[in-house]
């Protein structure tokens, strides 16, 4: 009952274990009956509304069934977030949806922006192929998507379909709004899923072809869903080894929950803005204008200076214990980099090594270390910088060196868009 109170709390989160696999399973259930029942009154209303029979509403009663993987999708029907990839191959989802044993059904809702045209067709494909024979009793459209038809859908399906076209997916909160409900997410690895899909918690879809034309990407991931749906997701939701409970499925839908709400929610989301950017930038505005804006008038003066100085630095040499020579966990990599600073203050550069496994050529996962001034080399603005670096991974390793200006009252190293490469 006191969950909203530690919506970032992961130790809480983990406590989710100890729910009973039946009551966590019978909980999710009885939303899903609620999400059917709510469905099947919003499609009377609106069949009703075009005019349809009476025998039309009644068959409306046998739409849906929640026994059945339930599979949502809903969203503004922006062109990008390609709301009707399911059914560009209407031969794989017939055999999906008419599996007697293991059968799967879908719940579309959204709207298009009023001038978007081509975001209008795709739900005119979506509605009209949730009308055709074979499909009509598992493949729904409810109509007018507003706030509280999408509370109820992230309440009672079993699985979010999320597959917009890389990468133009900004972050999908919808599919945030799945793991609180026990949900799981089936999404293509863009926006916020890059950084909340753990392997443990849903699915990808993949894999991501670049330099292709968009086409390209599309057919592939379309193969890719449907092969998952069936060969990983149906058969894990419907193996239930006492009969009763997909205890995998439910093992998901726990990680689904445990690793997913302490991160992915508005409460964490304004707390880190307030602590990364608002109250620092409160600080700074205290600290440059006082004493009549002394510091912010020092500051603008060393940002002019810098600017100008700049172009004259110049890494001369970089030396290492190693070359490019694989590296084991714990290996010590030591770093020596001869810097020209010129007219440019040691005090006011950082000098980084830059560090990552190589992969043809390319550093991945980099990140920096931050050399330590030990001399100045000669009279003529050289200082040596020096520092050692650990493996945290067996690999090959790449290096570079860089430096970047500092400053007391910068905001963050980027602030002055100035760096020097040692190559």
């Amino acid at each position: 009952p006191d969950w909203d109170e530690h919506l970032t709390d992961p130790e809480y989160w983990r406590r989710v274990i100890d729910i009973p696999d039946e009551v966590l399973w019978e909980t999710h259930q009885g939303l899903k009956q609620r999400l059917i029942e709510f469905v099947r009154k919003r499609l009377r209303i609106q069949r009703a509304r075009h005019g349809e029979s009476p025998e039309q509403l009644r068959r409306i009663n046998s739409i849906l069934n929640p026994e059945v993987l339930t599979i949502g999708f809903a969203r503004r029907f922006a062109t990008y977030k390609r709301g009707n990839l399911l059914f560009t191959n209407k031969e794989r989802l017939l055999r999906l949806v008419q599996n007697e044993e293991r059968p799967v059904q879908f719940v579309f809702a959204g709207k298009a922006h009023p001038k978007d045209e081509p975001g209008k067709r795709f739900i005119q494909e979506v509605y009209q192929a949730s009308r055709e024979a074979g499909l009509e009793h598992a493949v729904v459209f409810v109509e007018d998507y507003d706030t509280y038809i999408g509370r109820r859908l992230y309440q009672g399906v079993d699985l979010w379909l999320n597959n917009p076209l890389r990468p133009l997916e900004a972050s999908g909160t919808s599919g945030m709004k799945l793991p609180p409900n026990g949900g799981l997410n089936f999404s293509v690895l863009d926006g916020w899923w890059c950084e909340g899909y753990n392997g443990k918690n849903g699915w990808p879809i993949g894999p991501e072809i670049t330099g292709g034309p968009d086409d390209f990407q599309t057919a592939v991931d379309v193969d890719s869903l449907f092969n998952i749906l069936e060969n990983q997701i149906i058969p894990l939701y419907y193996a239930k080894p006492d009969g009763r409970l997909p205890i995998a499925w439910i093992q998901l839908m726990r990680e689904s929950i445990r690793s997913v709400t302490p991160v992915f929610n508005t409460h964490r989301m304004v707390t880190e803005y307030n602590e990364r950017l608002y109250e620092p930038a409160a600080a700074a505005f205290q600290a440059l204008s006082a004493g009549k804006c002394r510091a912010a008038v020092e500051l603008a003066e060393w940002k002019h200076a810098t600017r100008v100085d700049w172009s004259k630095i110049r890494i001369e040499s970089v030396d290492t214990s190693e070359n490019g020579a694989a590296m084991m966990v714990g290996d010590t990599l030591k770093v020596n980099a001869r810097v020209y600073l010129g007219p440019v203050s040691p005090a006011h550069v950082r000098v980084q090594a830059y560090i990552g496994e190589t992969d043809h050529g390319i550093l991945r996962n980099p990140y920096t270390v931050d050399l330590t001034e030990v001399e100045k080399a000669n009279g003529n603005g050289v200082y040596c910088f020096r520092g050692a670096i650990s493996a945290s991974e067996s690999g090959s390793y790449g290096l570079n060196v860089r430096v970047v200006p500092t400053h007391p009252h910068l905001n963050q190293e980027h602030e002055m868009r100035l760096v020097t490469w040692a190559s």
